[in-house]
């Protein structure tokens, strides 16, 4: 028999980069925060929500398998993180397959939109959480 266990959290997940500084500056840059001081082979950013992307060299000549990582944002802040993809020049979509260019989503009632960042990972801001059954 399993035991529940209800206080499960997340605290940090690795991002590989080829290069930490860029990536970890970009989503920073997006969402509006801050990278934190390097944590031995790590750079931090700090969510705010006690969950840091942890950035991390991926090892020289070894192939960058892009990832999908997902932001749930203040939707009061959204429109200020489109404008700053705009900003930089990054291309922002509506959807996952990175097809329906310049536009955001409804999902759920609420807005997103998908970028990718300097390693291709496909990044997701989202100001409400997916419908679960």
């Amino acid at each position: 028999m399993q035991i529940p266990v209800t206080n499960v959290q997340l605290n940090h997940t690795v991002v590989y980069a080829t290069d930490r500084q860029l990536s970890a500056e970009f989503i920073a840059a997006v969402l509006g925060l801050k990278v934190s001081a390097p944590f031995g082979p790590f750079l931090p950013v700090d969510l705010g929500n006690d969950v840091t992307l942890d950035y991390y060299e991926q090892p020289e000549g070894e192939p960058l398998q892009p990832q999908h990582y997902a932001f749930l944002v203040p939707d009061e802040q959204f429109d200020a993180m489109i404008a700053r993809l705009e900003a930089i020049g990054v291309t922002h979509f509506a959807d996952p397959n990175h097809t329906d260019a310049g536009r955001i989503n409804h999902l759920f009632g609420g807005r997103g939109a998908y970028f990718a960042d300097p390693d291709g990972h496909n990044m997701e801001i989202m100001t409400r959480p997916y419908a679960r059954r």
